[in-house]
């Protein structure tokens, strides 16, 4: 094993492009000298405590100088996720013990006023004057750089790196901790897991605060040399024009981020670029077909999380939609979550469509103990539940076949109970993706308005381009698909412009589920009894509201 600092070491010399963005590039040499001017600087502004730099920029250069710099100089990056506001980003920063704040000008903005825990004078904000004269200061100690970059050995394996929040799709992120081996050692098996090699492009489409920037884009790059391209935020309709830019050869995603780019208007030379492969999560088998189709680009799909303790890699031959199988010699299997029990494997017709989703989905759990996690940062609770009975447990929910492969069927809070039936929210979404005309799609449970108790179920979708929402037509498309569970078929349609999503572009149903149907957007319905769907009138939430209002006062 080793570390990132030695990593970055073995890079002071190398003169092979490693930053490519807006403002410039920069050599490995060139960016490993910024990152030890930027760690001489921490280390004299360093006050006692833990050792922690919080990070709250977009995907620019100066991010990257500083992961270099906090690798160097044994420091912890805390990823501090910019679209976080009030309270509770000012709760992110104090529960990671933050002593230094690097942002922009729009973030001191975001931060002013806060009670972060941190003196405002101990907040830098790049780009200004007093930042660059913090950077010419150092500058004129070459010397002191050349020096943290020589001791890059005495940083040890054990040395936390990164302080990662997770995305916070179903509660209150987490920060999740990494050291300098684990990383380094999630690099180098990423690296030839995801084709890198020294000539390779890495454009990074995912916000750098975020595992999916860090472990399988930042990290491998810096292991083989190759080059990271970067723009501040993602953008579907610059992505080609950037792809062409940089020549990259590979990007990362995560699956509404793929959505959004096919929904671009298309043109003749969309695949005359440089592109070999994409790799991420979640993006639907029609969409990873119709960006080969269109790109001419691969989509490699895997599984894993900022925490470490589970992964999935993909395997030759592995049917359609898999994520594939665990590692050799790891006791990864899909468990009832109430009982413990293995769920039986998945059974599938003969145009590969699931047969026995209620029984056979339930949360990859990791039998051979915690894998890599190492923990969350200042949250006992939340790691004993991660951990609970010797095993780690994802929160995420899957079915697998006979032959081991696992698929992927949500989150562990999108388990939905109907009539007494449980099923997963995620092989609801897989049949709704097929339709035509629907573009992203985002399937929870709201209050059963007959019962008071159970779900209904919702969808929220967005529309491809130029698509209409056709009542009748997607009734009868309902009634044609043979693996959709006869509890399954939504309810409600939410028809939204845009879902919300996290920072790292997975959409979060928090909102949507305290919603409802009581929502400002236009929502389809079908009555009980009713064949079809129908606009929902403000008469009809009124009428529904009450019918809730009442069932729920019955049971009091």
């Amino acid at each position: 094993m080793t570390t990132v600092a030695q990593l970055l070491a073995a890079r002071a010399d190398d003169d092979h492009p490693a930053v490519l963005a807006e403002s410039g590039s920069w050599s490995w040499r060139e960016a490993v000298a910024a990152g030890a001017a930027r760690a001489v600087l921490a280390e004299r502004l360093r006050a006692p405590g833990p050792f922690h730099l919080g990070v709250m920029l977009p995907n620019i250069p100066e991010y990257l100088f500083w992961l270099n710099a906090a690798a160097l100089a044994g420091a912890a990056v805390v990823g501090i996720n910019p679209t976080r506001r009030g309270e509770a980003l000012a709760a992110d920063v104090r529960a990671t013990d933050c002593q230094l704040i690097v942002t922009d000008e729009e973030g001191a903005t975001v931060l002013e006023g806060l009670d972060l825990g941190v003196d405002t004078d101990r907040v830098l904000v790049v780009g200004t004057p007093g930042y660059e004269a913090h950077l010419a200061d150092v500058r004129r100690d070459q010397a002191q750089a050349r020096a943290l970059v020589a001791r890059a050995g005495e940083v040890t394996e054990d040395q936390l790196f990164l302080l990662l929040f997770t995305s916070g799709t179903t509660g209150t992120p987490k920060a999740v901790r990494c050291t300098q081996g684990r990383l380094a050692t999630i690099s180098k098996v990423a690296a030839p897991g995801y084709g890198y090699n020294r000539t390779s492009v890495c454009y990074c489409a995912m916000p750098l605060f975020h595992g999916n920037a860090l472990m399988a884009l930042w990290g491998p790059a810096l292991f083989v040399g190759a080059t990271v391209a970067v723009r501040p935020r993602f953008s579907a309709s610059a992505f080609l024009d950037d792809v062409r830019r940089y020549r990259a050869t590979m990007f990362n995603y995560v699956g509404k981020a793929v959505a959004y780019i096919l929904a671009t208007p298309e043109r003749p030379d969309d695949a005359d670029n440089t592109l070999v492969s994409g790799f991420g999560t979640e993006a639907s088998l029609r969409d990873r077909k119709r960006f080969y189709q269109r790109f001419g680009c691969i989509l490699l799909e895997g599984y894993g999380q900022s925490e470490g303790g589970a992964t999935i890699h993909p395997a030759r031959g592995m049917p359609k939609g898999a994520l594939g199988r665990a590692p050799d010699g790891i006791d990864l299997a899909v468990v009832d979550p109430a009982t413990g029990t293995e769920c039986p494997p998945a059974v599938f017709d003969d145009e590969g469509r699931l047969r026995n989703a209620g029984e056979a989905t339930g949360e990859i759990v990791n039998r051979s103990g915690k894998g890599g996690f190492e923990g969350y940062y200042g949250s006992p609770e939340a790691e004993a539940e991660r951990t609970r009975n010797g095993w780690y447990w994802t929160g995420d929910l899957a079915y697998r076949d006979a032959d081991g492969f696992f698929f992927f069927a949500g989150r562990r809070g999108d388990w939905l109970r109907v009539d007494s039936e449980n099923f997963a929210a995620g092989p609801v979404e897989t049949v709704l993706s097929r339709h035509p005309d629907l573009s992203v799609v985002a399937v929870y449970g709201v209050a059963d308005t007959t019962t008071g108790v159970g779900d209904q179920v919702m969808a929220a979708v967005e529309l491809r381009p130029g698509a209409a929402f056709d009542p009748d037509g997607f009734a009868r498309w309902l009634a044609d698909q043979p693996d959709l569970g006869t509890k399954w078929a939504p309810r409600f349609v939410r028809l939204s412009t845009e879902l919300p999503q996290t920072a790292t572009g997975k959409v979060t149903k928090v909102g949507l589920r305290a919603e409802g149907w009581d929502c400002t957007e236009e929502v389809w319905w079908r009555p009980a009894g009713a064949p079809g769907y129908r606009l929902l009138t403000a008469d009809d939430r009124a009428a529904l509201a009450a019918e809730l209002a009442a069932v729920r006062a019955e049971r009091v």
